[in-house]
């Protein structure tokens, strides 16, 4: 069993990035949608994500937790070639962070102002982290094609935050909000849509492994399902989307739904592309990973720190389930 451990700890990883780009994508989506011209609903889109957004930030912890302690000398190569967009991203988060907090404390007439800085800061965050997401993809190749690809990227991502985030605004809200959030969940769907297919074609054109595990036979006619399902999944949301709002908001936890099998199945993709490489084309779990002993005492950790964390989530979401209400900081 030892033998594996890296292997396991490196799906727990991946478990813990697709939570947060779950949960933290949709928040993160919320800020950036945040309308300049109506302070009503941007109070209604904070109160959506009020009670979550700050925990969905506890999967960001975790996994660069296991990153550090389970791949030390992998975490030492990321944090090192992403240093800089890291450090935009957390400075990005903390203005989020303090947005949140200050805006109930300005003056109604500076209120407007951290809203922005919200919104600012939700963009910077989305940005940098498709960024870093498509450098790591390219395993840290200096060239303009891979600097190019990281740049799709980061669009691509943004837009998949605001597709996901749009989803939960039409799942929390109602009336003219809700009418608005699938309109704008529509929009960045198909931009969302467009950039997983370019992302699909440019990443085994520039990287032959890649390649070869997608289109040799027969795992080809085995992997067919996934890019179908996704492009099904996306035409079927924008179906709804297009209805909204429905009657007695009928089926209205299918776009969320849809979007994270959409998330889902991209993670699948990355991970099937390269697993059980820690570093795309640099470092495998097993050559990166701690001493078996480190690995073996700080699982124990981890079966007690993520089922605590999942119950958490699950109870969070639990009590606050429902339309969103008028927002009070009493």
């Amino acid at each position: 069993m030892s033998n594996y451990l890296p292997e396991i700890y490196l799906l727990l990883l991946g478990f813990s990035v697709f939570m947060y780009a779950v949960l933290d994508g949709y928040d993160l989506g919320v800020g950036m949608l945040l309308p300049s011209n109506n302070e009503q609903q941007r109070d209604r889109m904070i109160a959506s994500i009020g009670p979550f957004w700050d925990a969905n930030e506890t999967w960001l912890v975790l996994a660069v937790g296991i990153l550090l302690i389970a791949f030390p000398s992998a975490h030492s190569l990321i944090l090192t070639e992403l240093y800089l967009p890291t450090a935009l991203m957390l400075i990005a988060l903390i203005m989020r962070g303090v947005a949140f907090d200050f805006r109930a404390k300005a003056q109604s007439d500076h209120k407007e102002h951290w809203d922005w800085c919200f919104r600012l800061g939700s963009l910077m965050a989305s940005l940098t982290q498709g960024y870093m997401v498509g450098r790591y993809i390219m395993g840290f190749e200096d060239s303009n094609q891979a600097y190019g690809f990281a740049v799709l990227s980061s669009l691509c991502v943004a837009a998949a935050y605001v597709y996901i985030g749009g989803a939960w605004l039409v799942l929390k809200t109602e009336g003219e909000l809700q009418i608005r959030a699938a309109r704008w969940s529509r929009r960045a769907g198909w931009v969302a849509g467009l950039g997983i297919f370019a992302v699909s074609v440019v990443n085994p054109m520039v990287n032959e492994q890649v390649a070869l595990r997608w289109f040799s036979f027969p795992e080809f006619l085995l992997l067919a399902p996934i890019p179908i399902i996704v492009l099904a999944t996306i035409f079927v949301v924008d179906r709804y989307l297009r209805q909204v709002p429905m009657i007695n908001d009928l089926g209205v936890r299918w776009p969320f739904f849809g979007v994270t099998v959409i998330f889902a199945l991209s993670f699948l993709g990355l991970a099937y592309s390269f697993f059980p490489q820690v570093v795309p084309g640099l470092m495998t779990a097993q050559q990166s990973a701690s001493s078996p002993a480190t690995l073996i005492i700080v699982g124990y950790g981890v079966m007690i720190v993520m089922p605590m964390i999942l119950l958490y989530t699950f109870a969070v979401y639990r009590i606050f389930k429902g339309k969103a209400t008028d927002l009070s900081y009493k």
